[in-house]
């Protein structure tokens, strides 16, 4: 269903009222304080499997329907989740095919989270009934707002139902044809050809792990596990509640999940937001946590997302937890705001008393009362939050840049073996080519091979090493219609099975759309200092660089150094009504910022918001609100070049004006 706006920003978070069965009053205390922190929202039920169902086949309910109840009598709306992230004993006791096997063949015992064997007929009914019985008495409940289905989907699992069901998605994939699934594995390398699908399995450190198309197929078939046990679990709530958006969160750039693929499943994106604020390297933490907002607001084509969980002070997995400076809970959920999120909310709302997140942070703490710190931030959060409702629905600026950023490529990308083994972190690559942009607060999207490019008046495309079906084609067109499309070193390598293109680098036409032709790859060590220009400025080559030759293109730079001196190292193509550029060398200092200042001018690109850009200052546009968020840690002047209203205060302002560190201002033309 379509994605429908309520009318103010969700303000709460994860609430277990399960947690206190035993003692009922602390949930009258919760109203009164939610209440007080202008708490509009909670999420229910995400680990309530052992509390609904003790038992197989005996349910209790009644506890859930009194919360739910006094949620609705306080006008607190509620997200319910589904309980297939942790299921109860017995069903792990009686059913032991659920418990996942690990790589080693060896089946997992009962405990932790999404210790599930996501093939299992079992385990999907069991979960298809709760789910089924969910919907049933809740569907026309006033509190119900959304179904938050599972939690943070995670994991693979090794069994030989997963086995067989790998099999039949090959023999799905590659047309029931095992001389085609061994041509495009390649498998004459190392005699691995194979006469029987039996013969397949998942990779393992233990069997086979060096057939990279094998990797890449297992890749894929988990992530579709996962959807497809995604659509199990929401099966009877389409049914029984058709007009109640369904959401999953996701977890930042986790790789084990296809989420561009993922996301046509859901209404709503939502994802788990905590960022690793440390003085002195906030505004990179911000540039990191800017991105991944871009990532999951542009899977839906700039639909507004949530924020499904984020810390009001400090984690508790990390070897040192230290608590976030005053005010970087507000700013992380201003940030989350200004790029396109219509909720903020907290893991969780009470401290539990016990058991492993005993130590996490939450809105309440042990102390159990509202004369905190956290408690004070939170609150004022939500008042801030209740003069932004204007933002509820509205969209961020419309994007003329976008980053290419493809899940399936990063698994690619990972899992070859050549050049540099080391260093090779494709998120972090793309993430450096979007950060020139975020600075100057010029809007981008972030988006897959599959999706649409003609919007956009500049792609870049970091380490495009992999091109699915279609996607050489499609950036031909792309630029022969007039867009502008960069590539960096090792584009166009190989297909979706990591067969190498033949006829030299990059694949087929793009040959000719970039008008260079790649004839080696040269990987450097951090000790080698060799060098490469752009438009006479020298940079030095990180790890790895591509030595090619110029086929019609202009050359804007060279090699300094080694055999390959003199020969380009970025070039420019005109090609149709656009142009193609190709970047042969990393790094990680300074090309890409200049590189895209070039592209900038070159295209008329600004920024979204008339500001000019001040070093750790990130502005961004939304609707009509303009965030001005500084994430240093000193005060910082920006100067505006008209009259604003600053929103949170009523006042105007104009000139140079000042924001503190870690804080922010939200202006609105008069």
């Amino acid at each position: 269903m379509q994605y429908k706006a309520l009318d103010h920003i969700v303000h709460g978070g994860d609430y277990n009222p399960d947690q206190w069965i035993r003692n009922k009053e602390i949930w009258q205390e919760d109203v009164r304080l939610m209440k007080l922190a202008h708490v509009n929202s909670v999420t229910l039920g995400i680990f309530s499997w052992s509390l609904l169902e003790p038992r197989e086949n005996e349910y209790h309910f009644e506890w859930l329907d009194e919360v739910m109840d006094l949620m609705r009598e306080n006008g607190i709306g509620v997200i319910l989740a589904t309980p297939s992230g942790a299921r109860p004993a017995w069903l792990a006791q009686k059913y032991p095919e659920v418990l996942r096997v690990e790589e080693n063949g060896i089946r997992n015992e009962y405990g932790v989270r999404h210790n599930h064997c996501l093939t299992s007929p079992v385990y999907r009914e069991k979960v298809r009934k709760i789910n089924r019985l969910l919907a049933e008495r809740y569907k026309d409940h006033p509190a119900l707002t959304m179904w938050h289905i599972s939690n943070e989907y995670c994991g693979e699992c090794h069994c030989e139902l997963c086995q067989n069901a790998f099999r039949e998605w090959l023999k799905e994939r590659y047309h029931n044809d095992l001389e085609e699934l061994n041509a495009q594995w390649w498998s004459g390398f190392w005699s691995h050809q194979v006469s029987d699908w039996n013969q397949i399995s998942s990779p393992k450190s233990r069997g086979e792990n060096h057939v990279t198309a094998l990797t890449l197929s297992w890749r894929r078939f988990v992530s579709d596990s996962h959807i497809s046990f995604y659509e199990n679990e929401i099966a009877p709530l389409r049914e029984l509640t058709p007009n109640i958006p369904i959401t999953t969160n996701f977890m930042r750039l986790y790789d084990g999940i296809d989420y561009q693929k993922f996301a046509s499943k859901l209404d709503l994106i939502s994802w788990d937001n905590y960022p690793t604020w440390e003085t002195g390297n906030n505004p990179a933490t911000a540039a990191e946590t800017a991105f991944v907002h871009d990532v999951f607001r542009s899977m839906k084509n700039g639909q507004p997302f949530f924020m499904m969980e984020s810390t009001p002070s400090q984690v508790n997995w990390f070897d040192v937890n230290k608590l976030p400076r005053p005010s970087l809970q507000e700013l992380t959920a201003v940030q989350a705001v200004a790029h396109g999120a219509d909720s903020v909310q907290y893991f969780q709302w009470r401290k539990s008393r016990g058991s492993h997140e005993k130590y996490h942070g939450a809105v309440v703490g042990h102390a159990g009362h509202e004369h905190t710190r956290v408690f004070r931030e939170v609150t004022h959060t939500g008042e801030v939050l209740e003069k932004l409702s204007s933002a509820v629905g509205t969209r961020c600026a419309k994007s003329r840049v976008a980053v290419l950023c493809d899940w399936e490529n990063s698994w690619a990308v990972k899992y070859f073996c050549g050049f540099h083994n080391q260093h090779r972190d494709y998120f972090a690559e793309c993430l450096k080519w979007y950060k020139p942009f975020w600075k100057k607060g010029v809007s981008v999207d972030i988006v897959s091979m599959d999706d649409d490019f003609e919007p956009y008046d500049l792609i870049i495309a970091p380490f495009l090493y992999m091109l699915k079906e279609g996607t050489e084609e499609k950036i031909g067109r792309y630029v022969k219609n007039g867009g502008h499309f960069v590539g960096t070193y090792l584009t166009g390598m190989v297909d979706s099975d990591d067969l190498c293109y033949l006829g030299g680098f990059p694949a087929g036409s793009l040959k000719e759309v970039f008008g260079v032709w790649h004839e080696e790859t040269d990987a450097l060590p951090e000790t080698l200092d060799s060098k490469a220009t752009f438009l006479g400025r020298e940079y030095k080559i990180d790890y790895v660089c591509d030595i090619i030759h110029a086929n019609g293109a202009s050359v804007l730079g060279e090699y300094r150094d080694d055999f390959y001196q003199g020969m380009p190292s970025v070039t420019e193509n005109a090609y149709g009504k656009g142009k193609a550029y190709y970047v042969a060398f990393r790094n990680d200092a300074g090309l890409a910022d200049d590189v895209c200042a070039y592209l900038c001018a070159e295209l008329q690109i600004e920024a979204a918001a008339p500001i000019e850009p001040v070093d750790g200052v990130s502005v961004r546009k939304r609707g009509d609100l303009i965030f001005v968020m500084n994430f240093g840690d000193d005060e910082k002047n920006v100067c505006l070049t008209d009259s604003y209203v600053n929103v949170l205060v009523g006042e105007t302002v104009s000139g140079d004006v000042s924001v503190a560190g870690c804080s922010y201002l939200v202006l609105r033309k008069p």
